[in-house]
C-alpha cells in the first residue's frame, strides 16, 4: 500500500467492486449527457422562458463551472478523501438539475445550470480517480474503454434525449431524469466506494485559477453581450474587454511564479503544445457551436419535432465519431497523424460553409451530407492534439500538458457556443421584424417564439418568419467558417513526431475517443501514466505473468505469485493475512486457496498460526523480486520515454509493479 494513504481503507470484493463501477460509470454519464441534452430542447426552452438573447449562456454557464471544477476538485479529493469529494460533487448536480427543472425564468436556468457544471465536473474527474482505485491496473484498460464509449453513447443520445423529453414530457425532464439515477449513485458510493485519502497537502493554484475563471467569464460576456446587449464599441464592452485582457495577462504571471500552476508557462516553448492547444480549442468551437444551434434550424426552419431534430443531427455525430475512431485507429497503426487535422480542416472550412447554404427547401439527403462534412472535419481534428502531446511530454508534465490540451478544448466549446450564440441574437430581430409587422391582424406576435408557432401560421403568413430564421442560421455558419481555414493553418506548423508506444496503443477504440471528448481532467502525471500503461497491458494478446516470473528469477507457479501479491495486499494493513481476507478481495470460496497457501509454507515464503499468514524474510525477499521482474518488464514497454529526471519515473514503475502483483487476476493457471 502506498505510504501516503491513511484513513479507512475498506476495498470492495469483486462483486461490490461491479457495483462501484455500475455507479460510477452511471454518474459519468449524467455529466456526460448535460453537455448535450439541451441542445434540442433550447428551442422549447427558449419559447417556454423567453431571453432568446441569452440562451448560449445555458451552455456556456454549464462549460465555465464544469471546467473551473476539474482544476480544484483533484485537490480537494487528494485533502478529504475522494469518497465525500464524489458524494458532495453529485448532491451539487443533483441540485443544479433540480433547480433548473423548476426554473421559471432564464436567469434562474443559467444559474442552476452552472451549479450542475460543478457537479458534472467535479463527479467527472472522482470517478476517474475512484476507478484507478478500485479496479487492477492490469483490468483498468476495458473499464477506460467502458469510459470512452460512455462519452460516445452520450454525444449520439443526448440530443436524441432531449428531443424525447419536449415532445412526450416536457423539457424539465432533461433536468429531473437525473435526480432518480442521482440517488442510486449516491447510495452506492455511500455503501460501497473506499475512503482513502493521503497525507500529501497539495498546493491550490487558487490565484490562477481564480484569474483564468474571470478572464474566461468576461470574454465570453464580450462576444455574448457584444452587439446584442450593448453595441461593440460600447464603454461596457470596451471596459470588459479590456479588463478581460488585464486579467489573462495577470494568469500568466501568476502561472510562470506558482508552486503547482494549474497551466505552466513552459508548456507553451514547446511548438507541438502550442499548436496542439490551438486545434484542440478550434475543435471544441466548431463541435460544440454546431450541435447545440442545428436543433434551432431543424425545429424553426423545418418544423421538425425536438425528437425528429435530434435523429436528424446523427450523421453529424456519425461523420464525427466514425472518422474519430477511423483515424485513431489508423494513428495507433502506423504512428501518422499529421495528415488528420490538415485533412479535418479543410473538412471542417467546407462544412460550415456548406452548412450556411441550409434553407427551408435544401432536401434531407443533402443537409444530411452537409452535416456528414462538418463532423468528419471535426472528428479528424479532435483526437490528435492529445495524443501528440502525450507523445511529446516529460513524465513530469504528463498531468498538467494533458489537463491543458483538454481545458482549451472546453474553453473552446464554451466560446464557440458563445461566438454562435452572439451572431444569432444579433442578427434575428432585425430580420424577424419586418415579419413580425406584416402578420395579419389578430394574429399573436408571440407565436413566432416557438417552432409550434410559427408552423402553425398559414403557409403564406409562416414563410417570412421561416425565412428570417433561415437567414439568421446560415449568417451564423458562414461567419464561423473561417474558424476552419485558421485550423488549416495551424495544423501546417504541427510536427510529425514518433509516437510513444503507450500513447499509440491509447489511441485506438473507445477510450482513445473518449478521452478526447471528455472534458477537463486534474490527474497528476502518475495517473496519467497509469491510464497508458492500463491500455498497453489491456492490449496484450497473452498473459504477462509467465515472462514477468522469469525476470524476477523466481521458481513459483503463477498462482504462487498472485496469491503472494493477495496476502501482501491484506497484511499490509493488519501485519498478517488470512483466507477470509482474501476471498473477501476476491469473491472466491477461501478454501480453494489453501493447497497454494501450504505450497508457500512449505517452501519457506509464508508462516502460518491459527490461521493467520505471514511473511517470512525469505517471503518479503521473494516479494521484493516479484516486483522488480514487473518493474523491468514494464521498461520494456516504456522504453520509448526517455526521461531527464528518471527517479521519480522509476518510482512511479515501482508502484504500477506493486499493483500488478498485489491486484492480479490471473488464477486459472497452477
Amino acid at each position: 500500500m502506498d505510504a501516503t494513504e491513511v484513513g479507512e481503507r475498506r476495498e470492495p470484493g469483486a462483486r461490490a467492486r461491479g457495483l462501484v463501477v455500475a455507479a460510477i460509470m452511471s454518474a459519468m454519464l449524467l455529466s456526460a449527457l448535460d453537455q448535450t441534452i439541451v441542445a434540442t430542447a433550447l428551442p422549447t426552452i427558449v419559447s417556454d422562458l423567453g431571453g432568446g438573447s441569452h440562451l448560449s449562456w445555458v451552455v456556456t454557464s454549464y462549460l465555465l463551472a464544469e471546467t473551473i471544477m476539474t482544476v480544484l476538485i483533484g485537490k480537494f479529493g487528494d485533502l478529504y478523501g475522494r469518497k465525500k469529494t464524489f458524494v458532495v460533487s453529485v448532491l451539487l448536480f443533483l441540485v443544479g438539475s433540480l433547480f433548473a427543472g423548476w426554473a421559471d425564468s432564464m436567469s434562474t436556468l443559467i444559474a442552476a445550470r452552472a451549479v450542475q457544471g460543478l457537479g458534472g465536473g467535479g463527479l467527472m474527474v472522482t470517478a476517474m480517480a475512484i476507478i484507478a482505485d478500485v479496479v487492477p491496473l492490469r483490468e483498468r484498460g476495458k473499464f477506460q474503454g467502458m469510459a470512452g464509449a460512455v462519452f460516445g453513447v452520450a454525444t449520439v443520445a443526448g440530443p436524441l434525449l432531449g428531443g424525447l423529453f419536449v415532445d412526450h414530457l416536457t423539457w424539465r425532464w432533461a433536468f429531473f431524469v437525473n435526480i432518480p439515477l442521482g440517488i442510486v449513485v449516491i447510495a452506492v458510493a455511500l455503501a460501497a466506494l473506499p475512503s482513502i485519502k493521503t497525507l500529501e497537502k497539495p498546493r491550490i493554484d487558487y490565484a490562477g485559477i481564480a484569474l483564468i475563471a474571470l478572464a474566461s467569464t468576461g470574454l465570453t460576456l464580450v462576444t455574448t453581450w457584444g452587439g446584442t446587449e450593448y453595441d461593440w464599441l460600447s464603454p461596457t464592452i470596451l471596459l470588459m474587454a479590456a479588463g478581460s485582457l488585464v486579467l489573462l495577462v495577470a494568469f500568466v504571471a501568476v502561472e510562470r511564479r506558482a508552486a503547482e500552476p494549474m497551466l505552466p508557462m513552459h508548456l507553451f516553448r514547446s511548438r507541438v503544445f502550442t499548436v496542439s492547444g490551438i486545434l484542440s480549442f478550434v475543435a471544441g468551437f466548431a463541435m460544440l457551436g454546431g450541435i447545440t444551434y442545428l436543433p434551432t434550424y431543424l425545429q424553426y426552419v423545418r418544423g421538425e419535432s425536438a425528437t425528429e431534430s435530434g435523429l436528424w443531427m446523427l450523421p453529424l455525430i456519425g461523420g464525427l465519431m466514425g472518422t474519430a475512431l477511423a483515424s485513431g485507429n489508423v494513428i495507433s497503426r502506423t504512428g501518422r497523424y499529421r495528415v488528420f487535422p490538415i485533412v479535418g480542416s479543410v473538412l471542417l472550412a467546407i462544412g460550415l460553409l456548406l452548412m450556411s447554404r441550409l434553407d427551408a427547401t435544401t432536401s434531407y439527403w443533402l443537409m444530411g451530407v452537409f452535416m456528414v462534412v462538418l463532423g468528419a472535419g471535426i472528428g479528424l481534428c479532435m483526437p490528435v492534439p492529445m495524443i501528440v502531446v502525450q507523445s511529446t511530454t516529460n513524465y513530469a508534465d504528463l498531468g498538467v500538458a494533458t489537463s491543458g490540451i483538454s481545458f482549451l478544448r472546453t474553453i473552446g466549446s464554451s466560446f464557440g457556443v458563445a461566438v454562435f450564440g452572439t451572431i444569432y441574437a444579433g442578427s434575428l430581430p432585425d430580420r424577424l421584424a419586418p415579419a413580425i409587422a406584416a402578420l395579419p391582424p389578430g394574429v399573436d406576435p408571440r407565436l413566432v417564439r416557438s417552432p409550434q408557432g410559427v408552423h402553425a401560421l398559414p403557409p403564406e403568413v409562416a414563410a417570412p418568419v421561416i425565412d428570417a430564421y433561415a437567414e439568421t442560421v446560415q449568417s451564423m455558419f458562414l461567419v464561423a467558417a473561417p474558424i476552419g481555414l485558421v485550423a488549416l493553418v495551424v495544423a501546417f506548423f504541427l510536427e510529425e513526431v514518433p509516437l510513444r508506444d503507450t500513447t499509440r496503443a491509447a489511441a485506438t477504440g473507445n477510450s482513445g475517443v473518449g478521452e478526447s471528448f471528455a472534458p477537463p481532467t486534474s490527474a497528476s502525471s502518475r495517473q496519467e501514466l497509469e491510464k497508458l500503461v492500463a491500455k498497453v497491458v489491456g492490449s496484450l494478446g497473452a498473459d504477462p505473468v509467465p515472462e514477468v516470473l522469469a525476470r524476477a528469477n523466481v521458481d513459483i507457479s503463477v498462482a504462487q505469485g498472485w496469491l503472494v501479491g493477495h496476502f501482501y495486499r491484506a497484511a499490509a494493513d493488519r501485519g498478517y493475512a488470512t483466507m477470509e481476507h482474501v476471498a473477501e478481495f476476491t469473491d472466491v470460496p477461501a478454501g480453494i486457496f489453501e493447497p497454494t497457501a501450504r505450497q508457500l509454507v512449505d517452501a519457506g515464503y509464508l508462516a502460518e498460526e491459527s490461521g493467520r499468514y505471514r511473511f517470512t524474510p525469505r517471503g518479503a525477499e521473494l516479494f521484493e523480486r516479484l516486483v522488480t521482474g514487473w518493474h523491468l518488464w514494464l521498461v520494456e514497454r516504456l522504453h520509448d520515454w526517455n526521461e531527464p529526471d528518471r527517479m521519480e519515473f522509476s518510482a512511479a514503475l515501482d508502484a504500477f509493479a506493486e499493483d500488478m502483483i498485489e491486484n492480479g487476476r490471473t488464477l486459472t493457471r497452477a
